[in-house]
This record gives C-alpha cells, structure tokens and sequence, in this order.
C-alpha cells in the first residue's frame, strides 16, 4: 500500500453491529444521531468514496462539504462515477474516507491506513443482510474500545494497519 498524497490518510468509516452487520435491504439498519454527527464532522473536507448501493441510500445526493466518488458501472449527473476504486482514488488529494458498502469495503481494505468503527448495539435480523469484510487480524492492530461520550450506547474504535 502507498500512503494518500501528501502524506493523508485513508481509512474506512462504518457503523455495525457485534456480528458484523452493517446494513439490511440497501439501508442503514439503525439511526444514531451522534454517530451521524461524528461521522459529518470526520469527513467534512475530505474525499469520500461510496459504491452505488451506499449513494442511493442517502438519497442519491452528494453529501455536501465533501468530494463525492462513487464506483459504479452506473452513470449519476450529480456526483463524479468511477468504474474502478482505483480510479476514483487517483489524484486524491487530502484525507480519503470509504463510507461503504461491503463490496467496496472489501477492496478499500487494502489501501486503508486504518478502520474507524462505530459499535451499536443493535440486533438485526432479516433477509437481505450485510456484512462488514473479516479483518484478518495479522494485517490489522486493534485499538481501545471508548464509549462515545454523546451516546455512551456507541462504541468507537479503531483498527490500524500492521
């Protein structure tokens, strides 16, 4: 893996569930306000990269204050569409944040620094159900888990590369 351009980092953002989940029939299975709110405050500024399933889930609009990047075979006026991660990450410049789905979490994880998890304490059940990629523990360092303190029901953490 090279580092980001000028020294940035890259790091996947995700919210799941103990067992992984992370979404349930192309949505996101839960609604935290102060997590939404931390996620905002940590990507504001920066790339964020998203598969096709991730940007329709928010409407099908670029969050603002952010440089928007969807990998998809797919064509959307309103926002920059790359066919590949690799393509929608040349030229970056700046922090880059993958913000989702599974698909594209599990390419990113190559090029990501780190893993910035958000823990809910959430069950879900159901059909259509995804998951967050393995992390194979011999690449990726655990960090401390901290309640977060806004919503001490949410648990931050983060994964560091090896």
């Amino acid at each position: 893996m090279t580092p980001a351009e000028g020294g940035a980092t890259r790091a996947a953002i995700v919210a799941m569930a103990s067992d992984r989940v992370i979404g349930r029939d192309g949505t996101l299975p839960w609604h935290y306000g102060e997590d939404l709110k931390r996620f905002k405050r940590l990507t504001l500024g920066s790339t964020i990269v998203m598969g096709r399933n991730t940007f329709e889930s928010i409407g099908a609009k670029p969050l603002p204050q952010r440089d928007n990047r969807v990998v998809t075979r797919s064509r959307f006026d309103n926002v920059a569409c790359f066919k590949s991660l690799e393509s929608a990450i040349a030229g970056c410049r700046g922090n880059i944040w993958f913000i989702g789905g599974a698909k594209l979490y599990a390419a990113a994880l190559d090029y990501c620094d780190f893993i910035d998890i958000t823990w809910v304490p959430d069950t879900v059940s159901g059909e259509h159900l995804v998951y967050f990629p393995e992390l194979d523990e011999t690449h990726w360092r655990e960090g401390p888990r901290t309640p977060l303190e806004e919503d001490n029901r949410l648990i931050y953490q983060r994964f560091y590369r090896r």
